[in-house]
């Protein structure tokens, strides 16, 4: 595992979202797949209270309780309508494994 703060995982071929789905299972993504990540600023109307889900559709939030204490949450871009949006402890870390697996990461 090149990153794994519990809720956020990067090892050599996947972004590893934890308790993703309702159900409580993770959403691997193949680092192939995904298009760009973008840094956000949390905000309380950027998605710093939403602890999981979706408020508007488009962001889906994985499960994070520390969620509102967090300033930065990292927006992926899949080609689809929905972006996953995810809190990692340290988004500056998860940034650099993105950049060298060939992600184009927008901070």
């Amino acid at each position: 595992m090149l990153y794994d703060d519990g809720r956020v995982a990067c090892d050599e071929n996947d972004l590893i979202i934890r308790t993703y789905y309702i159900w409580g299972s993770a959403k691997k993504i193949p680092y192939a797949s995904i298009r760009t990540v973008t840094r956000q600023p949390l905000t309380d109307g950027s998605g710093r209270w939403r602890i999981w889900g979706s408020s508007d559709f488009i962001h889906w939030w994985n499960l994070d309780p520390a969620r509102p204490k967090k300033q930065v949450a990292l927006i992926i871009d899949l080609g689809k309508s929905i972006l996953p949006s995810i809190t990692p402890d340290d988004p500056e870390q998860v940034g650099r494994i993105l950049r060298e697996k060939g992600v184009t990461v927008e901070f």
